[in-house]
């Protein structure tokens, strides 16, 4: 069964407009980062919304864990905005037990060549592949229950809470 792949928008998806010099979301690049990574994994891509996460409503979650239960996959990655992924975590996990969900992202959009995308990928795609059911972030070649993570806003990477 392939590996479901819901995409949500986040700076993973963001490009930049050089005139304005703003951010902006138009099409996923999930298809060519895997292409890129050389995936020889089965995926199955759904993008969801192309949102910030910090304009991310509860209905908007809702909707995510709608489609983490109705996929018949058992292992979901969900690309996601750094800012809330940790609340996405915890939501998800109060609602799904028999799956294992992997949420990544980037601090860095794919688009300006030196984003941390990539790697975090490749790695969400390993870590749903060996862990166990439950909620994770992968962030930065490191992985974390949902339960014990946050985004550290002065260092700008993921820690664990304790």
């Amino acid at each position: 069964m392939p590996i479901r792949i819901l995409i949500t928008g986040g700076t993973f998806d963001k490009e930049y407009n050089e005139l304005t010099g703003e951010l902006f979301f138009k099409d996923t690049h999930l298809p060519e980062m895997l292409k890129l990574g050389r995936c020889r994994v089965d995926v199955d891509i759904r993008t969801l919304m192309m949102i910030d996460s910090l304009d991310m409503t509860e209905q908007d979650r809702i909707l995510i864990a709608d489609h983490c239960l109705k996929t018949e996959s058992k292992k979901i990655i969900i690309t996601h905005g750094t800012d809330t992924m940790a609340d996405t975590a915890r939501f998800l996990a109060g609602r799904i037990t028999d799956k294992t969900i992997v949420i990544t992202g980037a601090m860095i959009p794919y688009k300006f060549g030196s984003s941390d995308g990539l790697f975090n990928l490749g790695s969400a795609m390993a870590f749903v592949q060996s862990l166990a059911p439950g909620v994770y972030v992968a962030m930065n070649g490191r992985v974390f229950p949902w339960n014990n993570v946050r985004k550290n806003r002065k260092t700008g990477e993921f820690e664990e809470l304790s």
